[in-house]
């Protein structure tokens, strides 16, 4: 089982990332698999992902996963709370028997300088720009990204504007990780706080609230 990253939160909340190596048969025998995913390397994504759950919580219950309107999986129970994430050959999840949470993993691309201006305001590209060198600030740049889904998430309803609801507040980057405050401005005005570490080609993000 390559667990690559636990972290224990708290005595409620956990998280982690999977590395895929296992064939789809290996997570076949632990996972069940509910919805019909016909691209064979997502579908692997989807298992794995779900065999985190029961890997942070051994009684987390995947046979009463259900899927809401907004796509976002729960338990109709909310015994966890809990979110999922893939990207290339990696999945991440965190789960709490007692918040809400929200988490999003992504690979490091060049790809997010091109498309920043769709999901950061003017005022957050501004205090972007000033970090040096390019590397670096791709880094940064898709940590932003990353913590933006990773409260998608956690709000679970959908229908949100990446610009217009959320705003992240000047932050002093670290490559390795850190925390930064996020002002939320979908339903109510509030701040959250989030959580990124970076991993070589790989950043997450999460938010418990």
């Amino acid at each position: 089982m390559p667990l690559i990253y636990q972290h224990n939160i708290n005595e409620t909340t956990k998280a982690g990332i999977w590395h895929i190596e296992e064939p789809e048969e290996y997570f076949l025998s632990k996972v069940p698999l509910k919805k019909d995913v016909l691209h064979p390397h997502k579908r692997l994504q989807h298992l794995a992902g779900r065999s985190l759950l029961p890997a942070l919580f051994s009684d987390f219950p995947l046979e009463e996963i259900l899927i809401a309107d907004t796509r976002k999986p729960f338990l109709e129970n909310e015994k966890y709370h809990f979110s999922i994430s893939h990207c290339g050959d990696y999945a991440a999840a965190i789960a709490s028997s007692t918040n809400r949470v929200g988490v999003d993993i992504e690979l490091v691309t060049s790809k997010i300088e091109r498309v920043k201006h769709k999901f950061l305001s003017a005022e957050e590209l501004g205090f972007v720009s000033h970090h040096k060198p390019i590397p670096e600030m791709l880094t940064m740049l898709t940590v932003m990204w990353s913590m933006k889904e990773a409260v998608f998430k956690w709000y679970g309803d959908g229908e949100m504007d990446f610009i217009k609801h959320m705003q992240i507040q000047p932050f002093v980057f670290n490559t390795e990780g850190g925390t930064v405050d996020v002002q939320f401005l979908k339903s109510n005005n509030s701040r959250l706080t989030l959580h990124y570490r970076h991993f070589d080609s790989i950043v997450m993000s999460w938010v418990i609230s």
